[in-house]
């Protein structure tokens, strides 16, 4: 399965790394029949024009930024494989490979700029018609953009923990730290911005792996460090659900923008808002797995799409 169970004998952890590596092959087909463009468009404009809308946004919203999705027909999914919880947790060379890697990619995240579908979602909110964005998204761009009511699901690139004693510490202070333990790495690796996958992690050579030295906690010196986010096979934090599960409480509908639904933690909000009799309308370039259950089906570019809607309000 992997070599995190030659490191635990644990029983638990290998039920939820088989589990996680079930939840990352997932493929999202066609369940339904598409919906004619126009009738879509005019349910979802239904939705904005009574306001109050919940928006849950995925990696579809950020790909117009250059961060890749991992679901699409193009999706990091099909060539590149995220590490597993529960692998960084137990797998002390796993951990390692993805921190030299990380110190490579992280940078072309952290160059990316809100696009027109971030900002048209922070102007929505301001003018009432979105009542708050809950993302999967760990690129910070909905904060950037100006998006207040803002429930980051699975976390933020920008912050470290210390898995040892749980310090957190920010990104950018980790990599110049990095940095200066691997004077001249970062530039003398040559990447192509295209095998950058939507954590930050980007593919690299061994022998650069092998290079690489890690720093440890400022606190406790444990080389333990973990990107603040959820990884499949970990849970959200009861804090950021118990959030945005008020949020939609509080919502009048929900929103999909582009998300697969492939997991969970996003799917769940329309198996609420569905059982709290809450219209559902989705606008996605694929198929998702909320299809079924939404009023409205709308494929389309997310920020093409916001903006057609922005303008007829």
């Amino acid at each position: 399965m992997s070599e995190v169970t030659d490191r635990t004998n644990d029983p638990a952890v290998a039920r939820a790394h088989a589990a996680a590596l079930r939840s990352i092959a997932r493929e999202v087909v066609e369940s339904v029949e598409l919906q004619d463009p126009d009738e879509a468009r005019a349910g979802l404009l239904g939705l904005l024009r009574a306001g109050s809308v919940m928006a849950l946004t995925g990696a579809g919203v950020s790909t117009a930024s250059g961060i890749p999705d991992y679901r699409g027909p193009q999706g990091a999914w099909r060539k590149h494989r995220p590490m597993t919880y529960q692998e960084f947790r137990h797998d002390p060379a796993a951990r390692h490979r993805y921190w030299a890697r990380s110190f490579i990619g992280w940078r072309h995240i952290d160059r990316a700029q809100p696009n027109r579908a971030h900002r048209v979602l922070a102007q929505l909110e301001a003018e009432g018609a979105v009542l708050g964005v809950v993302t999967q998204n760990v690129d910070g761009l909905h904060a950037a953009a100006g998006s207040r009511n803002l429930v980051t699901l699975h976390g933020d690139l920008d912050k470290v923990v210390c898995l040892n004693c749980g310090t957190i510490e920010g990104r950018s202070n980790l990599d110049e730290r990095l940095a200066q333990a691997n004077p001249g790495y970062a530039e003398a690796v040559r990447l192509d911005p295209g095998t950058v996958n939507p954590d930050g992690d980007v593919e690299l050579p061994q022998s650069w792996v092998d290079r690489f030295l890690m720093v440890g906690c400022l606190v406790c010196g444990s080389v333990e460090l973990k990107p603040d986010v959820v990884y499949f096979g970990e849970s959200v934090p009861l804090e950021r659900k118990e959030r945005a599960t008020a949020m939609l409480a509080e919502a009048r509908s929900l929103l999909v923008l582009g998300s697969s639904l492939a997991v969970m933690s996003g799917f769940r909000f329309v198996l609420d808002a569905v059982r709290e009799g809450k219209r559902v309308g989705i606008v996605n370039a694929g198929p998702t797995r909320g299809d079924s259950r939404a009023e409205w089906r709308w494929r389309a570019d997310v920020g093409e799409a916001l903006e057609v809607l922005a303008a007829s309000l």
